[in-house]
């Protein structure tokens, strides 16, 4: 990839390196996921997003997908760190927030680019295989569509320590950050309050 393509002051051929890493094996959405975070990066004036800037940032991710991973490697945002969000829209796309200044980008991967790399390696049966090696020289404009965003973030969602923590009246575990659900009884959790995502066995 040329100078001219390349956002900002990052090296792209080392963030996708430390990216393969982090996820496994090389593929489109690698490409696509360290391309994304580079553009979102420069975007909202982030240089340094695993140092300096490490603090001002927050990513919205849109899918569960190889493209995360991409995402995580390059802004070193995670869940863990609640840095990173998880948004299920199904889309390959990402928001970028800067905190200190309150600007945000949201970068989508343009649909059209499937049928850019087909047409550029023509002879290549393997699609993903195109896909893979067009990916790396397309021009930015070519990949992905970009739009300032406002990004609002409730206390309880803000990386930092747990704002409350109280107890299920039923079950008797924990709760952090305001997850609970208000009952006459008391503070339930989500699954004892029906909202839960698995079902106990055995009793």
């Amino acid at each position: 990839m040329s100078d001219s393509n390349r956002p900002g002051t990052f090296d792209f051929p080392g963030l996708l390196d430390e990216s393969v890493k982090v996820h496994g094996h090389l593929c489109p959405g690698q490409v696509l996921g360290v391309r994304m975070s580079m553009l979102g990066l420069s975007g909202i004036g982030i240089t340094d997003p695993k140092g300096a800037d490490r603090k001002s940032l927050v990513v919205f991710v849109e899918m569960d997908r190889c493209a995360t991973d991409a995402v995580q490697s390059v802004t070193g945002c995670s869940l863990g760190k609640r840095s990173m969000k998880f948004m299920d829209y199904g889309k390959m796309a990402a928001s970028f927030y800067n905190l200190k200044t309150d600007q945000a980008i949201r970068v989508v991967a343009k649909e059209g680019a499937r049928d850019t790399a087909k047409a550029m390696f023509p002879d290549m049966e393997d699609k993903y295989k195109a896909q893979l090696e067009a990916y790396k020289v397309m021009p930015v404009s070519e990949l992905f569509t970009t739009m300032p965003v406002r990004v609002s973030i409730p206390p309880q969602d803000m990386p930092g320590r747990p704002l409350s923590r109280v107890v299920c009246v039923k079950c008797g575990e924990h709760v952090q950050d305001m997850r609970e659900i208000s009952t006459p009884d008391g503070p339930v959790c989500k699954p004892c309050g029906g909202q839960g995502y698995y079902e106990q066995v055995g009793q």
